[in-house]
């Protein structure tokens, strides 16, 4: 009996000392076959067949597993190639939603753009056209006029008659004005969307870690104020809501 608490207490003086030494590790150089693994809540516990005791924190364990973005990081990456700072945070189902608004708004861009081409040519050489016509009508060549405008009329009505047609002159400048109006637009909508991805993963990044609980709930119950000096009894609600 004597003996056995003697090497119970050489045992606990080496756990100690074992304790104050090893450094924080995640690992033991034991045996595989000879090692018991006790998680705690605070701590891990490897016994060896000699009843020894190495007490390992799970600090390193946590941090050697715990991913930690960088907002710094996540928002040049972000800014220098889009969607990539959505990828750094691990958002990966909002990759779909930053190259989907981005196509669509180049498209939008690239659409208006070329409609606004389109009518500033016809626009442009039909104005030219009727200052040739109207310095000399004689001479006046239909054969000479610019297909960019004739594209725009009727295949059924004589495109002279449209070279004096005020109306039709005012319908191509508003076409003009109305694509460059809609291709700026989706110019600043562009940019808009881009700079919300910079700062959706800056912020994504900031609250990586913030704890968020599943409890959330909103409780009423009565309540009653005691009689004081500057008060008489009063009854009331209580409205608590946790989030």
């Amino acid at each position: 009996m004597i003996l056995t608490v003697c090497l119970f207490f050489t045992g606990t003086t080496g756990v100690l000392h074992a304790q104050d030494t090893i450094p924080e590790t995640t690992s033991a150089f034991f045996p595989n076959d000879s090692i018991v693994d006790i998680t705690s809540n605070d701590s891990t516990i490897f016994f060896h067949d000699d009843s020894i005791a190495v007490i390992l924190p799970d600090i390193a364990v946590k941090d050697a597993t715990t991913f930690k973005p960088n907002p710094k990081t996540a928002y040049l990456v972000a800014a220098v190639f889009p969607g990539f700072g959505q990828a750094y945070n691990r958002q990966y189902w909002k990759l779909p939603i930053v190259y989907g608004g981005l196509v669509g708004f180049i498209y939008a861009i690239t659409w208006n753009n070329k409609n606004l081409q389109d009518y500033s040519r016809a626009y442009f050489d039909i104005k030219s056209d009727y200052a040739n016509y109207v310095r000399d009508p004689g001479s006046a060549d239909p054969g000479s006029w610019s297909q960019n405008w004739i594209d725009f009329t009727s295949p059924n009505r004589d495109p002279s008659s449209y070279l004096t047609d005020t109306n039709f002159h005012n319908q191509l400048k508003s076409g003009k004005d109305f694509y460059r109006r809609y291709r700026d637009l989706s110019i600043i909508l562009s940019v808009a969307f881009y700079l919300i991805c910079i700062a959706d993963s800056y912020v994504d990044a900031q609250m990586f870690d913030f704890d968020i609980s599943p409890d959330l709930s909103f409780r009423v119950a009565p309540e009653i104020h005691p009689t004081t000096v500057c008060s008489t009894r009063g009854f009331g609600l209580n409205v608590c809501m946790t989030f």
